[in-house]
């Protein structure tokens, strides 16, 4: 029985509303302001030999925790070892294939008639899973064993009934455990959403038609990918970029790609990546391919769905203990940097190839701020946010301000949200003057946010990114502003932070000021138009002396 493209395509899309839906039942019902207000989830569909059928549309980088999280439960467990009722629990880079430990993933059969048919899954990144460091992602870890408590897929559920033993050993080794449990609880909720609902799915279509519909879901993607590549011009480029440091002793981390184009098939090659470093900013080949898989996405055919299919006629090669493919017990919790610095390696390989399709780098970094501390009440608490920053200028249009761009789509928090259910003052949140880069498309803008506590001591660690390496601009743009943390006293004495602080203490006497980087600009800004100029100085955004330095206008 061959399924026709119309149910294909009808199957598809019910599948995809349904992935959707179990995205906003999490965010709905989970407690920290990391899910319900910043979205850092996401939500996925499997057919029951453990490929990705459906993603739902959110973080491109969550797709590396998931193409082989299925595949793992069944070589571990075996079809005769998963029964309804269960449901498996996994953070580890290593043994469960995903690509840091706070990306916590919790995935669920999906049964018919007694037949093992589907998968759902979803991923939260919780703001703390333990470790060394309060929000697990500070700088100075040197080993994935300083980075949290890691999780190798197994049982969090059998036969429906929760095993709280392993909850109560998870809880105990994180901080605020009553935040974390409401959003574990957020996470089943949804796998128990989407398990309904895939039910009625096979219901309606029945059961070996949904086998046949997965087939061919996958099989249109692979063909669609193969279709975007051959659109692309024959040849090899090259490109490098360089990851600021490591947070410990290794500045300039150098990463470069070969990308060869041949008919429909794409190899990305990064021999001569600089090895894997001491530091956290390490990443695993699950975290490799879905950067490159994402860069494939965006430059052939954006609008294309992201599942096993586009693996096909991709080959990655990158060498084993490079920063790119680290190998055990390297550190991982900062990998969307790398990630990051990818994606812009990727693109910048291509921009003589397909100049209408690539941006001029943005922000380039998932600059992130974690906040630790006990309130006047007696609360503890742990907060961590990561903030946008500039969007790379395109052959089209201005970049744009203060978002966050490639593999970390996630919202900047509300001053509101924060300051409701923290013990935390915003002082200053703005786009920062000048930071974008010049062009016939200026780059856009960073973010500066000042964060004060209230009445207590607080904790900080960051993670900065294009702080000391700007984004750069492309076809005569310029290049973005550099990032920082700065910490300011009331007195007035100021101190710039390393790129990487860890637990930084301070009282309510200082804040700490966190900018992001710009982006790049793209083409001769002598091309620019006048009512892009008059804009740029009217909004505020720009400042004269910037306009007459690189506008000479």
């Amino acid at each position: 029985m061959a399924i026709n493209p119309i149910d294909a395509e009808l199957m598809r899309n019910h599948m995809a509303s349904i992935a959707d839906e179990m995205y906003v039942a999490l965010m709905k019902s989970a407690y920290s302001t990391n899910i319900k207000e910043r979205k850092d989830h996401s939500t996925a569909l499997f057919d029951h030999t453990g490929r990705v059928v459906v993603q739902g549309e959110s973080m491109p980088l969550h797709l590396a925790s998931m193409l082989g999280l299925v595949e793992i439960i069944l070589e571990k467990y075996g079809v005769d070892g998963i029964r309804d009722g269960d449901m498996f629990l996994s953070n580890d880079p290593y043994v469960g294939r995903g690509s840091h430990l706070p990306d916590v993933a919790i995935a669920a059969p999906v049964f018919s008639n007694g037949k093992l048919l589907m998968f759902v899954c979803n991923i939260a990144h919780h703001a703390d899973m333990g470790g060394m460091a309060p929000g697990s992602m500070a700088g100075g870890m040197t080993e994935i064993y300083q980075e949290g408590l890691r999780i190798p897929p197994i049982k969090l559920f059998e036969n429906h009934e929760l095993k709280q033993d392993l909850m109560d050993m998870i809880l105990l080794n994180v901080r605020v455990p009553e935040e974390r449990i409401g959003d574990y609880n957020a996470q089943i909720a949804s796998n128990q959403l989407g398990i309904r609902r895939c039910k009625a799915l096979i219901e309606k279509w029945g059961g070996d038609k949904i086998t046949e519909g997965c087939d061919a879901i996958i099989a249109a993607v692979k063909k669609r990918t193969r279709a975007g590549i051959s659109g692309l011009p024959d040849g090899v480029y090259e490109f490098e970029d360089i990851v600021d440091d490591d947070g410990l002793s290794r500045m300039d981390i150098r990463i470069r790609v070969r990308i060869t184009v041949a008919d429909d098939e794409i190899e990305f090659d990064f021999a001569g990546t600089d090895p894997q470093v001491e530091g956290n900013n390490n990443v695993t080949m699950a975290g490799l391919q879905a950067s490159c898989l994402y860069c494939v996405k965006v430059l052939i055919d954006p609008e294309c769905p992201q599942n096993h299919g586009m693996l096909d006629p991709i080959t990655i090669k990158a060498p084993e203990g490079s920063v790119v493919n680290a190998v055990f017990p390297a550190a991982s919790a900062a990998r969307a940097q790398t990630a990051q610095r990818i994606v812009d390696c990727v693109l910048g390989a291509f921009a003589d190839a397909c100049p209408e399709r690539v941006i001029a780098a943005g922000n380039g970094a998932n600059t992130s701020a974690a906040f630790f501390g006990q309130s006047q009440t007696g609360k503890y608490y742990v907060y961590l946010e990561t903030l946008g920053g500039g969007a790379g200028a395109r052959a089209y249009k201005d970049g744009t301000d203060g978002v966050q761009v490639h593999m970390t789509n996630t919202s900047n928090l509300p001053i509101e949200a924060l300051e409701t259910e923290y013990p935390l003052m915003i002082e200053r949140y703005e786009f920062v003057q000048d930071s974008g880069g010049s062009g016939k498309y200026r780059g856009g803008l960073g973010i500066r946010r000042d964060y004060r506590p209230i009445g207590h001591t607080m904790t900080f660690s960051g993670q900065g990114e294009r702080f000391r390496n700007q984004p750069w601009g492309i076809f005569g743009g310029s290049a973005g502003a550099a990032g920082k943390f700065t910490l300011i006293h009331d007195n007035g004495e100021e101190k710039r932070l390393a790129n990487k602080p860890a637990a930084l203490k301070l009282d309510d006497n200082a804040i700490i000021s966190v900018v992001t980087a710009g982006a790049g600009g793209y083409g001769d800004p002598a091309e620019r138009a006048e009512a892009g100029l008059r804009e740029d100085v009217e909004s505020g955004k720009f400042s004269s002396d910037f306009m007459t330095r690189n506008y000479h206008r």
